[in-house]
């Protein structure tokens, strides 16, 4: 399917299934919630690498107006629905304010037959947690585990996080989530003992993954 949405860039990377609250200021982007949520339309976010928008984006859908203010601002909850590529940037838009695009839905696979693989990013991903001694809680199980729904949760930077958006098989996006897990919890492991041992010699100093130069 090709047709035309609006478009919103952001530095951000938001997922199918993702939900996610904005606050809404800008006149451009105003108008443009207003009328999709008039028009019950969709609109699309385009993440924003390096000052420039990206090729494949998602389409979002407004779940609720949570509350509106005097000046027109907008408080809203959203869900991503489908990514897209885009095939043409509309930078003009007559009577509009906002920005758009033409766009293609490249086919998606969203389920995986791998269950194997599934279970062990689940238990990496609370291994990693219990490392970093986060509270943090995966809102899923192992059975019903997709990829996007942990992208967020372990340590992607804004580029990774596109390059997972990029892919089309959920097994792509699992083996990519499992090779990451493969370099990120060693090196957190060590990060951890290695402030260890600084304690237990009464001198401690503040030390980042950069320190191991990942």
């Amino acid at each position: 399917m090709i047709n035309f949405i609006p478009i919103f860039p952001l530095d951000i990377v938001v997922y199918p299934r993702e939900t996610l609250n904005l606050h809404i200021f800008e006149p451009r982007y105003k108008q443009m919630i207003s009328e999709c949520l008039r028009n019950n339309k969709p609109f699309g976010i385009l993440p924003v690498l390096d000052h420039k928008m990206e090729q494949y984006g998602i389409s979002i859908e407004i779940v609720e107006m949570v509350k509106e203010y005097d000046q027109g601002e907008m408080d809203i909850r959203t869900v991503g629905k489908s990514v897209f590529r885009v095939l043409e940037q509309v930078h003009q838009i007559p009577e509009k304010l906002y920005q758009g695009a033409i766009v293609e839905y490249p086919s998606n696979e969203m389920t995986h037959g791998d269950t194997q693989i599934a279970q062990l990013i689940v238990s990496e991903v609370k291994r990693l947690f219990a490392l970093l001694d986060s509270e943090e809680k995966l809102p899923i199980s192992k059975l019903e585990m997709m990829s996007y729904d942990v992208a967020h949760f372990i340590g992607l930077n804004l580029q990774q996080e596109y390059e997972l958006l990029c892919l089309m098989e959920e097994v792509q996006r699992l083996e990519y989530i499992r090779r990451h897990l493969n370099k990120l919890i060693p090196a957190v492991k060590e990060l951890e003992e290695v402030k260890a041992r600084i304690r237990r010699n009464g001198h401690f100093r503040d030390l980042s993954l950069k320190d191991f130069n990942l």
